[in-house]
């Protein structure tokens, strides 16, 4: 069996032609209906409140972080390369018509959304990254070409078809069965999504297509052509649309009330709206409270969760970036060098401000930071001189190079 799936994997397929490109493209733009008789794609998905509310959080929550290049130093630890032209694409400009945050929002909007996100890649003539431009999914499609087995990737310009090699494109895949492109999570939890788009357009045409009045006017007999007239006409006018809702009607002919419950403070109604929500965090592994949903989020869990957002809901995302960034926009020989791109999560994984003093307390006491350290991570500027630069120790609170020398000399 692992023989014959990893043949499939590398195995030369059929010519893949520009009506294939076409026909899959309007397949995956189009997507299908579901049990609930809506359609549900990409596009279609989006405008559900709680998708949006998971990929903006998503988005905006990665494009915020700060991105580094760094190079390794030969005795361990890294210093930022800020001369390398990568580290300016990343952290300021891909290229001349977005800042890094409007790039990186489109490209996890997309890869949150499709399972992929693509940017074409242009170097300079030394060959090192001098621009990147964002390609929406929909205009991008990875193939294995068949003359050379090579991954390359068809790309839809104004009405044209051009194929560029691997090294050309910026690709960030998810999960997926052939290592090339990524499951969409929108068809993975197509039903899902489709249950709450239903609800969203039933509840919005309830309220839009109106005669709320949420009762039913028996009557003993049948209704003179007048009563019926005046009944009509009192109902068209009192009745319809939300501004007249639950306004009292004139009965005539021993014409009784009843009333009907409204099927949207129906409780198994209301139920299922929320597990729809929850369901669609779980599959963006975006925690509730970050949706605005506080229902099971006290002071006190609060914290723990922000935290496990970053570990396990942010964490994929920024090593596969990571990964894709060292792969793409180094050389062999810089990647060999030392160079590698990290992005800076220690703001999102701060505690309270108390619980962190007293840890970079504990940090500065056992001389692991200097005074200017601990200022740069809470962005104060530093002192100048030896009391900035200084390490201490615990105990008589010395330099280290003092206690060093003591010891060295036999002192306590």
């Amino acid at each position: 069996m692992t023989l014959g799936l990893i043949s499939n994997l590398v195995s030369k397929s059929p010519a893949y032609s520009l009506e294939d490109f076409d026909r899959q493209v309007r397949e995956r733009i189009h997507g299908g209906r579901v049990s609930s008789g809506v359609e549900v794609n990409e596009e279609t998905a989006v405008k559900f409140i709680t998708v949006y509310s998971c990929v903006r959080v998503l988005a905006e929550t990665i494009a915020s972080l700060p991105l580094h290049i760094n190079k390794n130093r030969p005795g361990g630890g890294a210093d930022r390369a800020y001369d390398h032209p990568v580290y300016d694409l990343l952290y300021n400009l891909p290229n001349d018509e977005m800042t890094t945050v409007t790039w990186r929002q489109q490209q996890i909007g997309n890869q949150a959304l499709s399972g992929n996100c693509y940017s074409i890649i242009t170097h300079n003539n030394r060959g090192q990254p001098a621009d990147l431009y964002p390609i929406p999914w929909t205009d991008c499609r990875p193939f294995r070409d068949q003359s050379d087995g090579k991954i390359k990737y068809q790309i839809a310009d104004r009405g044209k078809h051009e194929t560029y090699p691997a090294s050309k494109i910026f690709h960030v895949a998810g999960i997926s069965s052939d290592g090339i492109t990524g499951f969409s999570p929108i068809s993975m939890g197509a039903e899902s999504i489709g249950a709450g788009l239903a609800a969203t357009e039933f509840a919005g045409r309830f309220y839009a297509q109106g005669m709320n009045i949420g009762s039913i006017l028996e009557y003993p007999e049948a209704m003179s052509d007048m009563a019926y007239s005046r009944m009509k006409e009192d109902m068209e006018a009192r009745g319809s649309g939300l501004a007249n809702s639950w306004r009292p009607l004139i009965l005539e002919e021993g014409a009784k009330f009843s009333r009907i419950p409204m099927p949207l403070s129906d409780a198994q109604f209301i139920e299922n709206r929320k597990f729809t929500r929850d369901e669609i965090c779980g599959l963006f592994r975006v925690p509730p409270h970050m949706i605005a949903n506080l229902e099971r989020s006290t002071n006190n869990n609060i914290e723990q969760q922000s935290i496990e957002f970053v570990q396990y809901s942010l964490m994929p995302y920024l090593v596969a970036w990571e990964k894709a960034i060292n792969w793409k926009l180094f050389t062999p020989a810089e990647r060999q060098a030392g160079y590698h791109a990290k992005f800076n999560v220690s703001a999102l994984m701060r505690g309270d401000y108390k619980s962190r003093q007293e840890g970079l307390a504990t940090m500065r006491q056992n001389g692991v930071i200097n005074a200017n350290k601990w200022l740069e991570m809470e962005d104060m500027n530093p002192i100048d001189g030896i009391e900035g630069d200084a390490y201490l120790v615990n105990g008589t609170m010395i330099p280290t190079a003092t206690a060093a020398g003591k010891t060295n000399d036999g002192g306590g």
